[in-house]
């Protein structure tokens, strides 16, 4: 039995129970005898990995990594550091603003520590509006403005990329995210960057992320990663998520060293 706490990201994945994840623990004797967890939230993920030791996807490395711009960062500048934008993360009550002009200038980038689709976002071109981002942010994440009007869209799932696509901000805009009214091409994906993307998700064991890449003077950057991806591009391609879920935990299902393989998985 498959159990989702998310029933919109696995619809279409056959013999999965839904479970809100607020009537967790009412439903723990099904939890307990599942053989996958789909997408829990990550209040519930130390719980079902360290208490009940059950599989989940994303895996545990992924929510991890991934819970904000902090974690991955940290992880990017240990690992990848040459494609990591010049980043600062400081504590407001130990800031100094005159520092970070002069290390970044105007403009600027600040960001959030944990929001997406291009909220929380900022480009800052004064003293007055970084001011006024510090009073309302008690950690600091300042970035270098790269010179892009885009970025890639790189989705990897399971061992794979399944897709990949350019964001292109509206004119005069900053952000590149089609939440914000950027638009989509499907056109001239560099493989660097897509080899990029399966080498930093291979070092990670992230299994389940929307990587966002800027690319300058062809260098390739990594904005950040993001678990809950939208799915908006990949659908335009004709391609659907959930299909290499299911691939993925099928086969992880059908290895003959895994004890707990539910006979009804069977992979072509």
């Amino acid at each position: 039995m498959l159990i989702t706490f998310n029933p919109f990201r696995t619809i279409g994945i056959p013999n999965v129970t839904y479970i809100k994840p607020e009537n967790m623990f009412k439903e723990i004797d099904k939890i307990k005898n599942a053989e996958y967890i789909l997408f829990p939230e990550y209040w519930q993920v130390n719980s079902l990995v360290y208490g009940l030791k059950k599989k989940i996807f994303p895996n545990i490395s992924t929510y991890q990594l991934g819970h904000n711009k902090i974690e991955t960062t940290r992880a990017l500048w240990a690992t990848f550091p040459k494609n990591t934008p010049y980043t600062q993360i400081l504590s407001r009550d130990h800031v100094d603003i005159e520092t970070i002009e002069e290390e970044f200038g105007y403009p600027l980038v600040a960001k959030e520590i944990k929001n997406s689709m291009g909220r929380g976002v900022f480009l800052i071109k004064n003293r007055q509006e970084l001011e006024e981002y510090i009073d309302k942010n008690s950690i600091l994440y300042i970035q270098e403005k790269l010179p892009i009007d885009r970025d890639l869209r790189i989705v990897y799932v399971g061992n794979k990329v399944i897709g990949a696509y350019w964001r292109i901000a509206k004119e005069g805009e900053f952000h590149n995210n089609i939440a914000k009214g950027a638009s989509y091409d499907y056109d001239n994906i560099p493989s660097e960057a897509i080899e990029l993307v399966k080498t930093v998700a291979t070092t990670l064991d992230i299994n389940h992320a929307g990587f966002d890449i800027a690319v300058v003077d062809n260098n390739f950057y990594i904005l950040e990663y993001n678990v809950m991806f939208g799915n908006e591009g990949l659908r335009n391609m004709g391609i659907k998520v959930e299909e290499y879920i299911y691939e993925y935990i099928s086969k992880d299902f059908n290895n003959p060293n895994n004890p707990n393989t539910p006979k009804y998985f069977k992979v072509s």
